[in-house]
């Protein structure tokens, strides 16, 4: 599909729906990008934990931010965004299943979360967040690090492409409650998310160059090399920074339209939606075969007053209760 100034050709229908990632491309500005849209599926992540409204929506991000990275992978591996801090969210988990299945959870300390809400403090701290590509058991796993300062996910995103890809990255995310109807006329709310992602690729390396990181530690009246943006990058951010967060989630506005909204000067090429779902790997097998990597005094005392053992999954919440003889526990 593309659009060119007013014209729009298309090869195929793009109706108002949520739950997938649009890939596009920019040709006249050497970009390349993603949308995610995110209605039931992050819903449902979110929902199922009930967590309090300020670690949903971190928790929010992160899954949007895994879903534009995630759905690069060429291959059926998986991708995990994991986030590690001093602040009161102290763990995010996001896993991506290529092609389209996503799963995470949060850990957060309620006491702490309360004082930082008060005094208006990041809820990550200090820390890392980490990038994994996993490819499966025969092949090598890939796993990107950068520091977490309260900066926010955006912001942690943009530094890792910049610190271990060196590829000029915009992220933009957003993540909100929004209240609707149902088929009995009562209003209820639901949460909703979206991002977008563009990526300066030109054919011509010099262009790419970007301004040196801050090392932290450099001698006294060391000036760092300032290089000057690409302007059809420069371009390009400030068309992204313009996207606001009612445009990422209103279900009334397409892909297509927000596109449309931020490129149509320059034209946009927008290809085929993948489709996301909420979809978590546990089962009884992984369970079983989970608990039988503990030795047998731990597998013993697993064993509730009941007489089996009950396994929570920290992502769906599924409650599992497994035999001790599945465990090859004496009877």
């Amino acid at each position: 599909m593309v659009f060119w100034g007013n014209r729009l050709s298309s090869t195929f229908q793009d109706p108002v729906s949520l739950d997938h990632v649009t890939p596009f491309a920019v040709e006249t500005l050497d970009v390349r990008g993603k949308t995610v849209r995110l209605g039931e599926t992050v819903n449902s992540i979110l929902g199922r934990h009930n967590y309090p409204e300020p670690v949903s929506a971190l928790l929010g991000e992160a899954v949007v931010l895994t879903v534009l990275l995630g759905a690069s992978l060429k291959f059926e591996g998986r991708f995990q965004l994991q986030a590690r801090s001093d602040g009161p969210v102290d763990l995010l988990v996001v896993d991506f299943d290529a092609p389209d299945r996503v799963r995470g959870y949060a850990r957060f300390d309620a006491e702490r979360l309360a004082i930082a809400q008060s005094i208006n403090a990041p809820l990550l701290g200090r820390g890392l967040l980490g990038l994994t590509v996993d490819q499966g058991q025969d092949m090598s796993q890939y796993q990107g690090i950068v520091a977490l300062d309260g900066q926010g996910l955006e912001a942690a995103a943009q530094q890792y492409f910049v610190q271990s890809e060196q590829i000029p990255t915009r992220v933009r995310l957003a993540v909100g409650s929004l209240t609707r109807p149902d088929i009995t006329g009562s209003t209820h709310s639901c949460w909703r998310a979206g991002g977008i992602i563009v990526q300066f690729l030109p054919s011509a390396n010099r262009r790419q160059t970007i301004r040196d990181l801050d090392p932290g530690d450099a001698p006294q009246g060391v000036v760092l090399t300032e290089v000057d943006e690409d302007e059809a990058w420069r371009e390009a951010q400030v068309l992204v920074s313009t996207v606001a967060d009612d445009e990422l989630l209103d279900p009334e506005i397409s892909d297509i339209d927000l596109l449309y909204r931020l490129f149509h000067e320059r034209g946009v090429r927008v290809f085929e939606p993948q489709s996301i779902i909420e979809k978590c790997r546990c089962s009884q097998e992984r369970i079983t075969g989970m608990l039988n990597s503990f030795s047998i005094q731990e597998r013993s005392s697993m064993v509730g007053d009941d007489g089996v053992i009950g396994v929570t999954c920290e992502f769906c919440s599924m409650h599992y209760k497994v035999n001790p003889l599945d465990v090859n526990l004496p009877p």
